[in-house]
């Protein structure tokens, strides 16, 4: 399991691996890939399977960012990859509980990825975090949900604040389907690292 004084010691000395990435950088896959992999291996001393639950609805634009990473990375049929949530099996408010349960069932004490859409401050819409611990979904919209994930991926879409569910529904797609490129980009490339794809090139440096 992850241990916090690793993490910290870890980061430490790698000062240029950020936890958060621009969409629009250069080397937002690269960076967000190596993040990633860096939480996996604290995670997991041995890599092996590993759960991503991608939470969100295509009923709303904003809001598919998850699906949409779900759809794609499900295509890629990676070895030792499970993936919750994509565009024609929603992973939402009113089945996260029953979901969670259903990967217990299946892979006990998997490591969890949790993707979700969030809304923020407009200086970080088209921001990609990436951070340990679980996801909270549902605080932007005031819903009260299971805490998901071991670590998470959240892109913040749109400004959050005032008609939220609105805001979502209103946010633009062309924006949405960037970062969902870069998430699931950045994503292949750690996984298949993590799991033992020689031909990924993601950075080992720890």
């Amino acid at each position: 399991m992850l241990n916090k004084t690793n993490y910290q010691q870890l980061m430490a000395r790698n000062p240029t691996i950020l936890d958060r990435v621009y969409w629009q950088s250069p080397y937002a896959v690269q960076s967000l890939a190596t993040t990633i992999r860096k939480h996996l291996k604290l995670l997991q001393d041995n890599p092996s399977e590993v759960a991503l639950v991608c939470i969100g609805t295509d009923r709303s634009t904003g809001d598919a960012l998850g699906p949409i990473i779900g759809s794609e990375i499900a295509a890629t049929n990676i070895r030792g990859l499970h993936v919750y949530g994509t565009l024609d099996e929603p992973v939402h408010a009113a089945n996260l509980e029953e979901k969670l349960g259903e990967i217990e069932a299946r892979h006990p004490g998997v490591t969890i990825i949790a993707i979700d859409a969030c809304l923020g401050k407009a200086e970080n819409v088209g921001y990609i975090t990436a951070k340990s611990g679980p996801l909270r979904p549902g605080t932007g919209v005031n819903k009260n949900l299971p805490s998901v994930g071991d670590m998470h991926i959240i892109g913040t879409v749109n400004v959050g604040g005032f008609m939220e569910y609105l805001v979502l529904q209103n946010t633009r797609l062309s924006l949405v389907m960037n970062m969902a490129r870069v998430i699931y980009s950045a994503l292949s490339l750690a996984l298949r690292s993590h799991l033992g794809y020689a031909e990924t090139s993601v950075s080992e440096d720890v």
